[in-house]
């Protein structure tokens, strides 16, 4: 018998992708939850649980589900410090998966990233550009946060201090240790994410363009099925398709 799923946020875009592709990945959805559901009624007989809903409906989910023992995939962003301080103690009772991203491509460009901006060194000058539909709601995006911290990581520097969310006005010049994010929304695109490293002479893009949410879909999927036997911790996607340990 195949184990059973919850999908939390079971209406949204990624709810109905993954209610639809579950069975082909093994699945059986034993509850399609959404805003008003009684969650903890819903989690009865759950084998793992998927939320893709809004960030303030996570803590709550999660709290429940390491009530039950249930392990948890979390692909929902926005989220503050407290929460995510919140999700950290529920990880200590059973395994979650937290990732602003479940592509295996843009776990790809997550590596890459890394990579690159060691090799490169300290003299180019990083930018990020995301590119989503106009419904999204947070910006900059999960995914393009986790790019910055990435690149943050390497040089040693700080989020909240060196990104530098748009220019405007007489800014002054570039300083070395900024990193420019910058976020477009428009029409239908699902997501785009491109790192820039810039010098005097050249310039280097790693982009990653997905055109259907499907990818992310069978990448929670799979992280669901890898937490199944895993001990409690936070685990993230880099760990689920064994990029580090």
């Amino acid at each position: 018998m195949n184990p059973k799923l919850a999908i939390v946020g079971a209406k949204g875009r990624m709810g109905q992708h993954l209610c639809r592709l579950a069975e082909s990945e093994g699945w059986g959805v034993g509850a399609a939850l959404d805003q008003g559901d009684d969650i903890k009624a819903g989690l009865s007989g759950i084998d793992a649980v998927i939320e893709f809903s809004f960030h303030t409906a996570t803590v709550p989910l999660a709290q429940c589900a390491a009530d039950l023992g249930l392990p948890v995939v979390i692909g929902t962003t926005g989220h503050c410090a407290d929460d995510l301080l919140a999700i950290r103690e529920c990880a200590k009772k059973i395994p979650v998966v937290l990732a602003p991203n479940f592509s295996v491509g843009v776990n790809t460009l997550f590596w890459l990233t890394k990579k690159t901006a060691e090799i490169l060194g300290s003299d180019f000058d990083l930018e990020i550009i995301e590119m989503h539909h106009n419904l999204k709601k947070d910006a900059p995006s999960g995914t393009a946060k986790r790019l910055a911290e990435i690149l943050c990581d390497v040089r040693h520097l700080q989020y909240q201090k060196d990104v530098m969310h748009g220019r405007e006005g007489l800014v002054g010049e570039r300083q070395k240790t900024e990193i420019g994010m910058h976020a477009l929304r428009g029409g239908d695109v699902v997501g785009e994410h491109t790192v820039v490293y810039a010098i005097g002479g050249e310039r280097v893009e790693l982009t990653h363009k997905a055109s259907s949410r499907e990818t992310f879909a069978r990448g929670a999927l799979r992280a669901a099925k890898w937490l199944l036997d895993k001990q409690p911790g936070l685990y993230d996607m880099q760990n689920v398709l064994g990029l580090t340990t």
